[in-house]
């Protein structure tokens, strides 16, 4: 049948399975708007305040289901201000779309209103970027961009349409969709042999879950292989929930924010199997210092990631809950009791604690954790409260997570929450933010209002850019410079300008009040919890130290 460009996109993104987009309109995307209009009743529109949002939006709907999100924007800035959203999902190989609308095929390049170079400016932080000239490649382009995004390691893809070819018509064939299956992993026997010859001969293992084991779906597969290996369980922050928090063997996230126990665990062991992880230098410290005892099998979907920042011993590539399945089937029953009663008396030795009558960060993440009863999904923005939310709610599934690792993007939460909310609605879905990244992107609270998506904003509000000031207080000698925010911005009156509900919280009995209701009014609510500027995240690693070298309140004192 014959179909224009816009009509075009909207059946593609029906074939695919799309049934929700976050976007803002403008001229050069009005077609594709306009197609969106009359079919309004199959595809949801969520209107965000600011395209930044719809990119996040985009995120955590991705997140928090497996499936590709979707965003849309118009040319020039629309298009530019998808950006860092693109970006945040790149780094954390997240499966987003994103299409974008341009001048007329005849004006690019001349520097016509609202023109930018969009796919060239997205080719560094996308898995590929396509600008589409001639109509009739449309349809194969956007089938192509939704399979790019989803297989193998998973990532943002951009396409950009000039609004002629949006006009244009051409022949028009729906296909189905076709099930994913991801590829075996390459069976050389040799490296499953030396794989399994390693893990049977290893007397301190140490399993280490990475954001590859979400994107995988492998949670059962790591579970059985921890089991067979019989060995303490440590994850990174994109890790969480692969391997429940409540499980015995699991000491907490691994790092420059990790607990003193992964950490002395990691420098200790003599077998470091590592699921999915890429070795951020959040989690490594000092590279050099590293696990340096240890022998490592690192498994991974993308080969770029093997010997990039650590050298390993040995090397699976391949999804890891296919490779996992081989592994299981290989390994034989280990039992390394008095390695996990050392990790286990380093657990008692080195809780987790924070001040027992304050209104705290920590203590906030576990109330909230005790009155959802760890069945929520939880967002963060980036900071000190994304630390404490790592380190204080007990993740038992995945996707149950949604955060910024790799690009740390400040105002990521709320956009990322409402994206969530809106693939999950039966779900609670709260977002933890610090005062400073709640104004990054705080009107998005207006599209929470405006579309009925009804999100638990927690602020937690210690009127500065608390993690710099954490680097300021430790490492120089207290100068302040730009992190204070004491003025005069109330965000309970903000929020209720807005049509939200905004609740104060000053003291932890308040919060507790002010969190339950919230979870009743089925409204977006905004809670400002108002906490100590000095309040700082524990154990902590300083830059260019070996992770064995974490240290905490107790040790400063000292």
């Amino acid at each position: 049948m014959q179909l224009n460009g816009a009509e075009i996109v909207i059946e593609c993104l029906k074939e695919q399975g799309v049934d929700t987009v976050f976007g803002y309109p403008g001229g050069a995307i009005l077609n594709v708007y306009d197609e969106l209009y009359k079919h309004r009743d199959e595809i949801r529109h969520i209107l965000t305040s600011h395209e930044q949002g719809a990119a996040h939006a985009a995120d955590g709907y991705a997140r928090a289901t497996g499936k590709v999100g979707v965003c849309l924007a118009t040319s020039g800035p629309g298009a530019t201000n998808l950006v860092t959203g693109i970006a945040t999902a790149y780094m954390d190989s997240i499966p987003v779309v994103a299409i974008t609308c341009n001048v007329g095929v005849s004006l690019l390049g001349k520097d016509s209103f609202q023109e930018i170079d969009i796919a060239g400016i997205t080719m560094p932080i996308t898995k590929y970027s396509f600008i589409v000239k001639d109509v009739s490649k449309l349809a194969d382009t956007i089938r192509k961009a939704f399979r790019i995004a989803k297989t193998g390691r998973p990532g943002p893809v951009l396409v950009d349409i000039p609004k002629d070819v949006t006009a244009a018509v051409t022949e028009y064939q729906k296909e189905e969709l076709g099930k994913y299956i991801p590829e075996a992993p390459h069976m050389n026997e040799r490296v499953f042999a030396r794989a399994v010859s390693m893990l049977e001969a290893a007397e301190r293992p140490y399993v280490f879950v990475g954001g590859g084991a979400v994107l995988s779906g492998a949670s059962e597969e790591v579970m059985e292989f921890v089991n067979k290996l019989d060995a303490p369980v440590t994850d990174s922050l994109m890790g969480k929930g692969a391997f429940p928090g409540t499980d015995p063997r699991y000491t907490g996230m691994l790092g420059m924010h990790g607990t003193k126990t992964s950490n002395y665990g990691v420098s200790e062991c003599d077998l470091l199997v590592v699921l999915g992880a890429r070795f951020s230098d959040r989690v490594t410290g000092n590279t050099e210092k590293f696990a340096k005892d240890a022998k490592i099998l690192q498994i991974d979907i993308d080969p770029a990631e093997i010997n990039k920042n650590v050298i390993v011993t040995e090397e699976i590539v391949g999804d890891l809950k296919e490779v996992l399945r081989v592994l299981n089937r290989c390994l034989k029953q280990q039992d390394h009791t008095q390695w996990l009663q050392k990790i286990q008396s380093y657990k008692e030795k080195y809780p987790l604690k924070y001040h027992p009558d304050l209104l705290t960060g920590p203590f906030i993440v576990e109330e909230i954790y005790r009155q959802t009863k760890g069945d929520a999904l939880i967002v963060t923005e980036v900071g000190q409260h994304q630390m404490w939310a790592a380190q204080y709610y007990k993740y038992t599934k995945p996707r149950t997570l949604l955060t910024s690792g790799g690009l740390g993007t400040m105002g990521y939460g709320l956009g990322a929450s409402l994206g969530a909310k809106t693939a999950c609605p039966d779900r609670t879905v709260v977002n933890i933010a610090g005062d400073g990244c709640f104004r990054m992107n705080m009107n998005e609270i207006a599209t929470a209002v405006r579309h009925n998506i009804p999100v638990i904003q927690v602020v937690v509000n210690n009127h500065v850019l608390g993690m710099v000031r954490q680097w300021q207080d430790l490492f120089y000698d207290e100068r302040y410079s730009a992190t204070v925010l004491r003025d005069a911005v109330d965000f309970v009156q903000l929020a209720e300008a807005m049509g939200a509900v905004g609740i104060r919280a000053e003291t932890q009995e308040e919060f507790r009040t002010a969190f339950a209701q919230a979870l009743t009014l089925n409204r977006p609510v905004v809670i400002d919890c108002q906490i100590d500027s000095d309040d700082k995240v524990w154990p902590m690693v300083a830059p260019g130290a070996a992770i064995s070298e974490a240290f905490d309140e107790e040790d400063m004192a000292e």
